[in-house]
């Protein structure tokens, strides 16, 4: 299925577009939400974000060192508490189908480090990128070609 052609999902990613464009101007740092983007693609097994979101990272300074560690950043020195606590809570919120949702320490952590209004943009970021993963999955979306700022 070629959703771009298709006038329901055309329609349907405007709107799932805009609200991830809406959360670049949100008080979550950009990075955070692309290590976060960056670790829900790879629980998801989406190729497209992951390679959208890998390069968008680098395009906007990221390190390739922190890029090539997301998947295993409970190991690696490179991310600060607060990006742990981010990541902690994406891993939870993008398997919450395999325990009981996101545990209150999980929780607690992230509200340590990040404010009411970076707290609703983490949680945003997490559900926006679920939605996409779900999306390019189902339709199995091949991945490789994306170019920085494809889509404005």
């Amino acid at each position: 299925m070629d959703y771009y052609d298709n006038p329901v999902t055309v329609n349907y990613l405007k709107h799932l577009v805009a609200a991830g464009r809406s959360l670049l101007d949100s008080p979550l740092p950009v990075a955070t939400q692309e290590l976060v983007r960056m670790r829900a693609s790879q629980i998801n097994g989406c190729g497209f974000c992951l390679d959208m979101h890998t390069k968008e990272a680098a395009e906007a300074g990221e390190s390739q060192v922190r890029i090539n560690l997301v998947a295993t950043w409970r190991e690696a020195k490179v991310y600060t508490e607060a990006e742990r606590a981010a990541l902690e809570l994406t891993e939870q919120a993008t398997r919450i189908a395999d325990s009981s949702g996101v545990s209150d320490e999980a929780w607690a952590e992230a509200a340590k480090h990040y404010d009411a209004d970076q707290l609703a943009a983490l949680v945003s970021v997490i559900a926006v990128i679920n939605a996409f993963n779900r999306m390019n999955a189902v339709v199995q979306q091949p991945a490789g070609d994306y170019r920085p700022g494809q889509f404005g």
